[in-house]
């Protein structure tokens, strides 16, 4: 068989193995676990001499 060709037994095999494949309609994730931290001490200005700081060096 030349590179290719068409392989009748390689894809009724492919068929069955992606028809295996469980797309179940609950894989919806609901619940997250975790925590979020604002920081929100320091004003706009604060920010931009710091940013402008890091920058710089």
């Amino acid at each position: 068989m030349s590179m290719g060709a068409y392989d009748d037994d390689e894809h009724e095999r492919r068929e069955r193995k992606n028809n295996e494949v469980d797309l179940s309609e609950d894989d919806d994730r609901t619940a997250y676990h975790g925590t979020v931290d604002y920081d929100s001490g320091e004003s706009t200005e604060e920010l931009l001499d710091q940013f402008k700081q890091i920058n710089s060096e």
